[in-house]
């Protein structure tokens, strides 16, 4: 083990995820604000997405609202460098062992007052794979408080069943909680100073709400699979070969898929819209979230 303790490793195999606090150096973070900005001053003007940036649904060009910035690591070294240091993969292998690929990466900006709820959903249904080594480590960019939309899991349920995920015959990337058993009281916040990580299992139940907060929430996910883990046929990992997936490798070797008993279920028929989360989750009926402040 390089940086969890026992107890750690137990809880994160028994709940499905971690807090590790104060996980980044102050330079880091210094590095990674100022880089957000020049994200940020990008969609000035902009009236749609593009390649890095997905915008809310209430930006203009005058009151830029940036949604997400889309795979960071391919164009930013600053992003690109903390996802292969040791403050990110030691965790990692502490979790999933020496050999590490990455999946993707994307930074979550909810802005004060307006930035959009993610509703409750499991990683694994997106990108089912032939065992279930697969995390999302979250790098907390700011200080995260139950107002301001914290990533919120269900203790234990990677352990359960992998629930449908689709609505009126399409895959819509969200569950219907209520259907599914679950009570919003039991989820818990993950929550902790700038400069904190989180670590979730791919298979935990987890959403997030809106940041009705004066205070931004931004999060910069570093998506990975133990080399192991081969996505099965149907599932939204892509890559046009198989010299591009084995360069995906953070540290180790690339591996033989190693087949374990886990629930799957095939994110397919695909959905009609959208390639972002935030689009995809607009085919659901049931809602667990607000979508608009106080509406």
């Amino acid at each position: 083990m390089e940086v969890l303790n026992d107890a750690q490793k137990s809880q994160y195999d028994a709940e499905g995820y971690l807090i590790l606090e104060d996980r980044l150096s102050s330079d880091q973070l210094s590095a990674l604000h100022a880089e957000i900005e020049c994200y940020t001053a990008k969609a000035r003007g902009l009236t749609e997405g593009t390649e890095e940036l997905d915008l809310e649904d209430s930006h203009t060009p005058d009151a830029p609202r940036v949604r997400r910035i889309k795979l960071p690591h391919s164009h930013s070294r600053v992003f690109r460098d903390l996802m292969l240091s040791d403050t990110i993969l030691a965790p990692a292998r502490d979790l999933l062992g020496p050999d590490i690929r990455l999946h993707t990466t994307k930074l979550n900006m909810k802005e004060a007052g307006h930035g959009a709820a993610v509703e409750w959903h499991q990683d694994f249904a997106f990108y089912p794979h032939t065992n279930d080594a697969v995390l999302a480590i979250g790098v907390i960019l700011d200080d995260m408080g139950p107002q301001n939309g914290p990533l919120m899991v269900f203790p234990g349920s990677h352990r359960g069943p992998i629930h449908d995920h689709h609505a009126g015959g399409y895959f819509v990337g969200a569950m219907d909680l209520a259907r599914d058993g679950y009570d919003m009281a039991d989820a818990v916040p993950l929550m902790g100073p700038a400069g904190s990580i989180s670590l979730h299992h791919g298979r935990i139940v987890h959403g997030s709400a809106l940041n009705t907060s004066t205070r931004s929430r931004r999060i910069l996910f570093y998506e990975m699979m133990a080399a192991d883990a081969w996505p099965i046929m149907g599932s939204m990992t892509k890559f046009p070969d198989l010299a591009d997936y084995d360069a995906r490798m953070l540290c180790g070797q690339s591996r033989q898929p190693r087949l374990a008993d886990v629930p799957v279920r095939i994110p397919l028929p695909a959905p009609p819209i959208g390639k972002t989360i935030y689009e995809i989750q607009k085919g659901l009926t049931a809602r667990s979230f607000e979508t608009v402040k106080g509406k």
